[in-house]
């Protein structure tokens, strides 16, 4: 797990965000970044159904494309590419921006979590013009509660099974967003206390989450 500025507890209300399919819609450049990598190894690539199951570690997708001794070389690989094909590509899910403000409104801090590497993810957030308070890549499922818990997440908001997880492991309130791969009903079953559609639902969510 690599942590892009890490620090303590900063106390108040601290509300902890996933990335892809949770803020940002990556799914074309990312499809674009696997394509370019199939047309460079000669490897096929079903980018589709790569990008039909974001959230794991990169690794754990070259994985499924490739031996397990050219995974290292194939996420370099993907690296180099990624900022030129995949950034640009992306935009922002619905209710993104006011799901943010909601969140500052209320006097609290957004702390963005991802598997994403923290300059490919400082990327999307530059490009985007989202405002976050503090990022952190490289943390998946269980390693994203233990950032949370770090830094006294009292909430955190994902689309994938491994951010239930991950809300889970700090105690937090598990909000999940039927924007990624899984029905609200296997969100439920997971153990998300929340479940919505899609952002555009918080602001109103945590202004009587906060009221309770």
């Amino acid at each position: 797990m690599a942590v892009d500025d890490a620090c303590g507890s900063t106390g108040g209300l601290v509300v902890g965000f996933d990335l892809d399919m949770t803020l940002i819609d990556s799914r074309s450049g990312i499809a674009a970044v696997w394509d370019a990598v199939a047309a460079k190894t000669g490897v096929p690539i079903d980018s589709e159904l790569a990008v039909s199951r974001l959230g794991p570690p990169l690794a754990h997708e070259a994985a499924q494309w490739f031996p397990e001794h050219e995974v290292p070389g194939i996420v370099a690989m993907y690296r180099e590419m990624y900022p030129e094909l995949a950034v640009h590509a992306s935009d922002h899910l619905p209710g993104v921006v006011d799901a943010l403000a909601a969140v500052h409104r209320a006097g609290g801090r957004v702390l963005v979590i991802t598997a994403k590497n923290g300059p490919h993810a400082q990327l999307h957030l530059d490009h985007l013009g989202l405002a976050v308070d503090e990022l952190v890549g490289g943390a998946w499922a269980e390693e994203k509660g233990e950032v949370l818990r770090a830094r006294g997440a009292s909430i955190y908001v994902g689309d994938h099974l491994g951010d239930v997880r991950a809300a889970a492991v700090a105690d937090a309130t598990s909000v999940a967003v039927t924007t990624g791969p899984y029905s609200a009903e296997e969100l439920s079953a997971a153990g998300a206390d929340v479940v919505l559609r899609d952002l555009t639902e918080f602001p109103v969510w945590l202004a009587a989450h906060l009221a309770a």
